[in-house]
């Protein structure tokens, strides 16, 4: 029996699976599930409570260099809690205020910096399945067990049209999905800041012809 990875970084490309592969593996373990592109959204609703305007760079660092998020297993409903400065903001991070300016806040280099840090002490404490784009190369180098996924462009698309009319979502078409995916896909690998790619000892795993339940079945499969 092999040893049960402490940590687990999982990455890969947008709709490969990450999320709802990572969420097996870490029910499946008791772990805590920790999608850490969560934390960009912390960060944009801790700067706008402070702030009228996020253009400051500065400020906007100075306040998320500051913060203290914490992440809860809330196993009951099956979700992460997720505390800033003690306080449950869990339920706010998806509110329209806060969509209209995470992309500003997750451009700033500072903020990134300051949200890598908070993952990488957050990851240290074990017992943990971190999914992003940038855990294996650069959150968590040292991770015990680094998984890619990977899936062709079309696959993801399909995926997310699907997934899009079973949530009665209409407003945008296969094909407008799929300029999406490739454009975000030239995007992350092309970004000149923890570009997205897996690292040199990461299992690289093709989830097109799997199911996320399977896609997990191979990753519990490595652990022996």
């Amino acid at each position: 029996m092999k040893k049960i990875p402490n940590q687990i970084a999982m990455d890969g490309t947008a709709a490969s699976g990450k999320t709802t592969v990572g969420k097996i593996v870490a029910e499946k373990l008791d772990y805590l599930f920790f999608d850490t592109g969560i934390m960009y959204r912390v960060a944009a609703y801790g700067a706008n409570q402070k702030l009228h305007d996020v253009s400051d760079e500065a400020k906007v660092s100075e306040i998320v260099e500051n913060m203290n998020i914490e992440l809860q297993n809330d196993s009951v409903h099956g979700v992460t809690n997720v505390l800033l400065d003690g306080q449950n903001i869990t339920d706010r991070l998806h509110m329209p205020e806060v969509d209209k300016i995470v992309s500003t806040v997750a451009a700033y280099p500072a903020v990134r910096d300051a949200l890598t840090k908070q993952q990488r002490r957050i990851g240290l404490q074990g017992r943990v399945v971190m999914v992003g784009r940038d855990i294996g190369t650069v959150v968590m180098p040292d991770a015990e067990m680094k998984i890619y996924l990977e899936a062709s462009p079309e696959t993801r698309a399909k995926r997310r049209y699907l997934e899009n009319l079973s949530n009665h979502i209409e407003s945008e078409t296969y094909e407008m999905i799929l300029a999406d995916i490739i454009k975000r896909d030239k995007d992350d690998r092309e970004r000149t800041v923890a570009p997205l790619k897996p690292a040199d000892d990461a299992v690289i795993i093709h989830t097109d012809e799997y199911t996320a339940v399977e896609v997990a079945q191979k990753i519990f499969d490595l652990m022996g």
